[in-house]
């Protein structure tokens, strides 16, 4: 089974500025992913041509279940934290998780955003900036895998580091009664080392993943409980045609 993770950036390249959807169904397509989470995903924003993103990566890797979990509604520049509603209607933006392998439950999991503004400094910049962090969110699935139930979860994790920790206190807890291997996918903002310090779990592939033309940092995680380190075959990063991220992939045999 082929697990990956790829922040997609709404489907847009840094070649050329655009959203092309038919370059974003290839690019899904050659990653062969069974198990694919995808952050930063627009469904129904007109800078994406109103396409819904989820169901062009559902069709383009052949995946029979996918959900995408609203963070925010709304566009770009006037954005509301979503509540409840896992697929609005409305333009929206946030996580989706798609398996080509049957899923016997969903669950989504709100992660609150620092709940004030806080300074952060950016490049160019000769002194910190007033920002105001996003709503974030995971998408957590019961997947019925050839070797049997996985729990899988994604998520796009706060860029302000001392919140991360709570974020995924939180997401954890949600987790803490799920039975057999389990893995955490997704945009950390975080280095591996520290993702399994705060996790618990192991990272299952180790590649630079950010910036997509010439990494220096991996922002991008396949984490898994110790019943799955054995069974790791390979995995690799890999630039697509799209994003300012790379791909992260992990193959996994059926049984250790």
């Amino acid at each position: 089974m082929r697990v990956a993770t790829f922040n997609i950036l709404h489907g847009r390249s840094l070649e050329d500025d655009q959203v092309d959807l038919d370059r974003f169904g290839e690019a899904i397509a050659s990653l062969d992913a069974d198990v694919l989470a995808l952050q930063e995903v627009d469904r129904h924003q007109a800078r994406s041509a109103g396409a819904d993103l989820t169901a062009l990566a559902a069709d383009a890797m052949g995946a029979r279940e996918h959900l995408f979990v609203a963070a925010l509604h709304g566009s770009p520049g006037v954005w509301m934290a979503a509540d409840g509603d896992l697929a609005p209607d409305a333009a929206a933006y946030g996580v989706a998780l798609l398996s080509r392998h049957p899923v016997a439950s969903w669950e989504s999991v709100r992660l609150a955003p620092v709940p004030f503004r806080v300074p952060m400094r950016f490049d160019g910049s000769p002194r910190p900036e007033l920002v105001r962090d996003e709503a974030r969110v995971a998408v957590v699935a019961t997947v019925e895998a050839p070797g049997g139930p996985v729990t899988v979860a994604n998520t796009h994790l706060t860029f302000i580091e001392w919140w991360q920790r709570r974020q995924l206190r939180t997401l954890r807890t949600a987790l803490s009664g799920t039975e057999g291997p389990l893995l955490l996918l997704g945009d950390l903002n975080m280095g591996a080392e520290r993702a399994q310090r705060l996790t618990g779990l192991s990272s299952l592939v180790t590649a630079d993943t950010f910036p997509a033309d010439a990494p220096g940092e991996q922002l991008d995680h396949v984490l898994g409980s110790p019943d799955l380190v054995g069974r790791v075959s390979g995995g690799g990063a890999t630039r697509l045609a799209l994003s300012d991220h790379r791909a992260l992939h992990v193959d996994l045999l059926d049984r250790t």
